[in-house]
């Protein structure tokens, strides 16, 4: 047995949206060997989408600590004291960033092994986003399906393939379905930015009501993601809560918040445009209709879902229609339906405990991109995140230098907040008017 099996290990999870910590901190504790002590560190990067402690509570991971950095503040407190394993779950320019940045911070010294990935389906800028993850030691695909697209991606580039490691989704799990509810439970995911019209999401819900009149024998959910002024991994302009106000809404519709496990405990129907809880729902063996209503676009997502079984449109489904999936998509898609998901993440495990168990310091991180082969592309980025070109913090990048006092800790605070309402409160509004 390798002793990174049983030795104490610090993991630290960096996120910057609620769906990315759940998604971050989930992994982190499925790589882990079971036989290990592991403690569980988690940083929130600063920004628009930083969770709220409802949100927070709401995906209920916990971690045996959990604060808000910038990630200069990040950086330093990596270079000082470096965990053993490190779990990037970040959008990918912010993933380029910090690997950057944490290569100047390590250099060839010691240093973690480094996690990255995808929170779900990979359905929209494929290349972009994979090329921005490389460099870690781990780029995890949920599925064989992604696991074949990110090798193709990065050896079709001349980039190091090897770091592509085949699991599944973290959060998938719950009781397989066993048959109907009293009373029958409807499910309707909401998604915050797709579709992200108001008139395709006022037609989405207006279908919603019309079911649950067309079926009073049925209970009706509409599983909500946040309350208005909170973000998530996208911005949601136009939340459901307030196009339903003023509605007639029927008895047995209600909007709901909650873990989705807890929902899908009493769900028969899970209905979506793209969102992931179709695959957790297609995990438990719940039947599952993927929205064809406003067509099967990539613009949408629901186009990763063709060859499924699971498109369906709502005249179908208030007609009665149950789609069925098709057994071999579901098992290329990391659904893992068949009971394999007990050892969909050994693979990653082992690497990791090699990595671990490796005599001297692991190489220095080698991201695809560097400023010779991205010169007009690459210092933007890291200039967004207050790097230089070579990675090191630029000069009056906020905390590079210290730890914040008491003072400007307040005034960061305030400062924040004002960021916070201007991007989702005052900054839709004016998009909203330019669009009259």
């Amino acid at each position: 047995m390798p002793a990174s099996a049983t030795k104490s290990l610090r993991v630290a999870v960096l996120a910057d949206s609620d769906t990315r910590w759940k998604w971050g901190a989930l992994t982190a504790r499925r790589l882990t060997p079971a036989a290990a002590e592991v403690r569980l560190d988690g940083y929130l990067l600063r920004g628009r989408a930083t969770p709220t402690a409802r949100q927070l509570e709401e995906v209920g991971v916990r971690a045996d600590s959990l604060r808000e950095v910038t990630g200069v503040e990040f950086l330093r407190e990596m270079g000082e004291a470096p965990p053993d394993v490190l779990v990037l779950a970040l959008v990918g320019g912010g993933v380029q960033a910090m690997l950057h940045g944490l290569r100047a911070a390590w250099g060839s010294g010691k240093r973690p092994v480094v996690v990255t990935g995808y929170v779900g389906v990979v359905y929209e800028k494929l290349t972009d986003g994979l090329l921005l993850r490389h460099g870690a030691d781990l780029v995890l695909a949920n599925s064989r399906h992604d696991a074949d697209r990110f090798r193709a991606v990065y050896e079709g580039v001349g980039a190091d393939a090897s770091a592509v490691t085949e699991v599944a989704l973290p959060f998938l799990g719950g009781a397989p379905y066993t048959g109907e509810h009293d009373p029958y439970t409807v499910v309707f995911a909401a998604q915050p930015s797709v579709p992200d019209s108001r008139r395709d999401r006022t037609y989405l819900l207006d279908r919603l009501i019309g079911h649950a009149r067309r079926h009073p024998e049925r209970e009706v959910l509409l599983k909500l993601r946040s309350k208005p002024g909170e973000h998530t991994t996208h911005i949601e302009e136009l939340p459901y809560q307030k196009l339903a106000q003023g509605k007639d809404l029927p008895a047995n519709l209600r909007l709901v918040y909650g873990h989705m496990g807890e929902v899908l405990d009493r769900t028969d129907l899970l209905v979506t445009v793209s969102s992931t809880a179709a695959l957790e729902a297609l995990h438990r063996r719940i039947p599952t209709a993927v929205l064809t209503d406003l067509g099967v676009r990539e613009v949408l997502g629901n186009h990763h879902f063709t060859g499924s079984g699971c498109l369906a449109s709502w005249d179908q489904l208030d007609a009665g229609h149950r789609p069925v999936p098709d057994e071999e998509w579901v098992a290329r898609q990391g659904v893992a339906a068949d009971g394999s998901y007990a050892t969909a993440f050994d693979a990653a495990r082992e690497r990791i405990a090699k990595l671990l168990d490796r005599p001297g310091a692991l190489p220095p991180l080698a991201p695809y991109y560097t400023t010779e082969t991205a010169p007009g592309y690459l210092p933007g980025i890291l200039a967004r995140h207050h790097l230089g070109p070579d990675g090191v913090p630029l000069p009056g990048a906020p905390a590079a230098d210290k730890t914040p006092g008491p003072v400007r800790q307040i005034v960061r605070r305030a400062a924040r907040g004002a960021y916070r309402h201007g991007v989702q409160r005052v900054a839709p509004v004016i998009r909203r008017m330019g669009e009259l």
